[in-house]
């Protein structure tokens, strides 16, 4: 039994990830579920991995219902102590897991998110996914229908063009440091205005022309290096994610291909109208 499990591990924990959120929360499912295993008849188990995927989806399921009745989801990076955030991010570094799709994963309700992760991220098939869920099949393919539509309605499109290539070049330039090419993604009279709840004590709300702007990029290295480009409320906008959680909101304003304006909010939900 124990090796059976150890076999399963790094699916399930990559499951979980994906369904939760989070990497504690994620382990702590898995340990939940091999503590149940434990208890099983090995002679009952006639498809190990499918009770296991089952039995570690349904305790994700239960996780996310008891966050939504508590006003809890999605995590949001505001509300996680450091060291988690930290381990979060490492363990989506290391699984190389899209951070725009945890982001937009959070905004599914919990059974849509389960709906598509097991059939689409880990090829359950639908017959499965709808006993976990304990629905029909045809009721779990529209759960995932609906969860594949919101999705794709706020990612970037695939290949990046007007607003959205300049939104990815100026985000390319900041991780990178490139200052130059910043000061010619804006217009000389570009203005940052942010949330002071978001900025370091002493730092302006507002910095007007694009040097300003463009220097003080350097001073926030970090959060740059974790924004994605998404569609918010149908409008080419960033959002920073720290280990994959929404932390603030990145609108851009542009005008004859150049950055105009950059309004950084903390992030907020479900209004965020993805």
């Amino acid at each position: 039994m124990e090796d059976l499990f150890e076999a399963a591990r790094p699916r399930l924990l990559s499951l979980a990830h994906r369904i939760c959120g989070s990497h504690h929360d994620a382990e702590d499912v898995v340990q939940a579920t091999w503590l149940r295993l434990r208890s099983v008849d090995p002679a009952e188990l006639t498809n190990p991995d499918g009770w296991l995927t089952t039995t570690a989806t349904r305790l994700c399921l239960d996780l996310l219902r008891s966050r939504r009745r508590r006003g809890e989801l999605p995590l949001l990076a505001a509300d996680l102590p450091a060291d988690q955030l930290t381990a979060d991010e490492e363990f989506l570094r290391r699984e190389d897991v899209s951070r725009a799709l945890l982001v937009l994963l959070g905004e599914l309700s919990p059974r849509q998110r389960v709906a598509y992760v097991l059939h689409d991220l880990f090829a359950v098939p639908f017959d499965q996914v709808a006993a976990v869920l304990d629905t029909a099949p045809a009721s779990a393919k529209k759960l995932a229908s609906r969860a594949r539509r919101s999705l794709a309605e706020a990612e970037p499109p695939e290949h990046v063009s007007g607003d959205f290539a300049v939104i990815d070049a100026f985000l390319a330039a900041a991780r990178g440091g490139d200052i130059a090419r910043l000061v010619t993604l804006m217009a000389p009279d570009a203005v940052r205005s942010a949330d002071v709840r978001l900025l370091p004590t002493g730092t302006p709300a507002e910095v007007r022309g694009a040097t300003a702007v463009a220097n003080e990029t350097r001073s926030f290295a970090d959060r740059i290096s974790v924004a994605v480009p998404l569609l918010v409320a149908g409008a080419p906008s960033a959002v920073i994610a720290p280990g994959g959680h929404p932390w603030a909101l990145v609108r851009f304003g542009l005008r004859d291909g150049l950055v105009t304006r950059i309004d950084i909010t903390p992030w907020v939900s479900p209004a965020s109208g993805l």
